[in-house]
């Protein structure tokens, strides 16, 4: 089960990154994280870009409402939501 963790600067949540992907998805949950392909690959943040974006459309959101704020350079990331709460991210992204 993946936690959400509310904190001043909005929700935080748990993901592994799969770049290189065929298309960008959502693909589940992975332990405790949320498993995220993207297509492209991870140099000069283009994986991140493309996660802010992806999880931004699937909650309807604007991208600056979603950041990496741990894991930058690493498969496993911390994002942080602003704006929504957890129960209204966690029925979005169907966890």
């Amino acid at each position: 089960m993946i936690e959400l963790r509310v904190t001043e600067n909005g929700v935080l949540l748990q993901a592994k990154i799969v770049t290189n992907a065929k298309s960008p998805s959502i693909a589940g949950v992975i332990g405790d994280r949320l498993k995220i392909r993207v297509s492209v690959p991870p140099e000069g943040g283009k994986a991140n870009a493309s996660v802010c974006k992806l999880l931004a459309d699937k909650l309807g959101v604007p991208v600056r409402g979603v950041t990496i704020v741990h894991g930058k350079t690493a498969q496993e990331k911390t994002v942080c939501i602003f704006g929504l709460p957890p129960e209204v991210i966690s029925t979005r992204l169907g966890l």
